[in-house]
């Protein structure tokens, strides 16, 4: 009988050894499943931290179009002002920027001058200075102001506009005194332009104050 006590009471305890054997390798596999649970969540962590990378990339493309889309617009209005098509008064014209013609006049010995805007609008007020040139080289006659009124003008680009010089008609009958160019500066300009003409003045003490120069933009256009 005691025998069969102690089979019972080992059999019992060997039972108990492997209950506890099980439960332990139960608690390891739910640890390793708690492991891949974190280590699940933590590649889910990054992969969403990588998507928040990918939105910063994005503002950055975002924000680096619309700078070339601002830098683009500023240079077109930059250049609408530039060239403006003649449409922006730019102050007084420039003599580099006019384009100059002569033609006779109505009158005998009058002569047409005109003045052609090659760029930008531009302001026009006031007398040229006028000299004109003897084929001889000599000195020369510088041509007086008239009484006529200066008008304001404004060309824009391609305009043109025009002044006269009147000269003293040649009838002594002698050769009198061929004029082969004048010089013409612009109104409120430093910088002259040399043009060829063909006039031919009558030798005498008047002839000088007999050539008289007419406001730009003054008398028939």
């Amino acid at each position: 009988m005691r025998a069969q006590k102690t089979a019972l009471a080992a059999l019992a305890l060997v039972a108990g050894l492997s209950l506890t054997a099980c439960q332990g390798n139960e608690d390891s596999a739910a640890g390793s499943d708690d492991s891949g649970s974190s280590s699940s969540s933590s590649s889910s962590s990054a992969a969403s931290d990588s998507g928040g990378g990918g939105d910063a990339r994005q503002g950055g493309d975002d924000n680096a179009t619309n700078t070339g889309d601002d830098t683009a617009t500023t240079g077109s209005a930059d250049a609408d002002e530039g060239s403006g098509g003649g449409q922006i008064n730019t102050g007084p014209c420039k003599t580099a920027n006019l384009a100059f013609s002569t033609a006779h006049g109505m009158g005998e010995g009058d002569l047409m001058v005109t003045l052609k805007n090659t760029s930008d609008a531009c302001s026009l007020k006031g007398f040229p200075g006028v000299d004109l040139k003897a084929d001889n080289g000599g000195g020369g006659i510088s041509a007086k102001r008239s009484d006529r009124t200066a008008p304001a003008v404004v060309l824009k680009n391609g305009e043109e506009t025009r002044f006269t010089l009147h000269t003293p008609r040649n009838d002594t009958g002698g050769s009198g005194v061929d004029i082969v160019s004048i010089v013409v500066t612009p109104p409120n300009e430093t910088h002259s332009k040399t043009l060829p003409v063909s006039l031919n003045l009558p030798v005498s003490d008047s002839t000088g104050s007999n050539v008289t120069v007419d406001p730009v933009g003054s008398g028939k256009q």
